[in-house]
């Protein structure tokens, strides 16, 4: 990214996705390597996508890779299908999946509370063929306001998430005012007040949306943001979007929280894919 120089970073707290960068490792080993590349926060999709209950063992082992690479868990996804794949979420989804997502709210916030992690996000869920989209806004509401409860006892944000319309057809929340109201009528049902938007800029743009204004409008309700260049979803500097301007904005407007760096890497090692960032620009948390 042009410009985009260590003095203007540092400014910044940046996080590593790592369900969408260094998967070409085996996902105990990616801590490490986020460590290496000089980041000391990292955050997860949930890993274990055929399961909402895994084993302890699978959960004391990443517990313990995270641990020996000394970084810090930010954020993690509850229970959300097959991602990357075909789902979207499984909170909104009648049947088997929404008993997925509950049988998941306690182990996940468990997960988080025992590495510090702060901030839980929960996946809406996309569209069901003849079910009443009624029928499936009264059952997310109900979930979230689950998942609300439990991230609260933690101390721990919820986090709902607007995703994009080309890539998520049929997930309902496609733009940074549905992802709001939603958040807004959890906060009115559970009175926590714990419920944040997640603003994940690359989805914003491919939806058409004014950044600059999205921001001026909701960065107070804020919990996290994620970025990755437009188009192609790749890192900063790679695409069109004026990253450098917006996170910029959002410092300005208050926002002092982390920024995740959810983009794919290209046809390179994942370590290589920061080259837009200064090591120095990779703050300790």
């Amino acid at each position: 990214m042009p410009g985009f120089g260590s003095s203007t970073a540092a400014d910044q707290r940046f996080n590593v996705n790592l369900s969408i960068l260094f998967t070409e490792l085996p996902l105990l080993e990616r801590p490490a390597a986020a460590a290496a590349a000089g980041f000391s926060a990292v955050e997860l999709w949930w890993p274990w996508v055929d399961s909402p209950t895994p084993e302890q063992r699978g959960l004391d082992a990443l517990k313990q890779s995270i641990e020996d690479a000394g970084v810090q868990l930010t954020g993690l996804n509850f229970y959300a299908g097959q991602l990357p794949g075909p789902d979207r979420g499984a909170l909104s989804i009648p049947g088997e999946e929404s008993e997925k997502f509950r049988a998941n709210i306690d182990m996940a916030a468990g997960f988080a509370e025992s590495l510090g992690c702060k901030a839980l996000n929960a996946l809406y869920g996309n569209r069901v063929d003849g079910v009443d989209p009624a029928e499936q806004d009264a059952l997310a509401l109900e979930n979230l306001a689950l998942a609300a409860r439990a991230a609260d006892r933690i101390g721990a944000v919820l986090l709902i998430e607007a995703l994009n319309r080309p890539e998520s057809p049929r997930y309902p929340l496609l733009s940074a005012p549905a992802a709001v109201e939603v958040v807004d009528k959890v906060n009115a049902a559970t009175g926590l007040g714990n419920a944040r938007f997640l603003m994940d800029l690359y989805h914003l743009s491919m939806n058409g949306e004014d950044l600059p204004s999205v921001i001026e409008q909701y960065a107070s309700k804020t919990g996290h943001v994620q970025i990755a260049d437009n188009p192609g979803r790749g890192a900063p500097g790679t695409g069109s979007l004026p990253l450098l301007q917006l996170l910029d904005q959002l410092k300005k407007a208050g926002y002092d929280g982390w920024v995740g760096l959810e983009y794919k890497p290209g046809d390179r090692p994942s370590r290589e894919a920061f080259d837009w960032l200064p090591r120095e620009a990779r703050p300790t948390p």
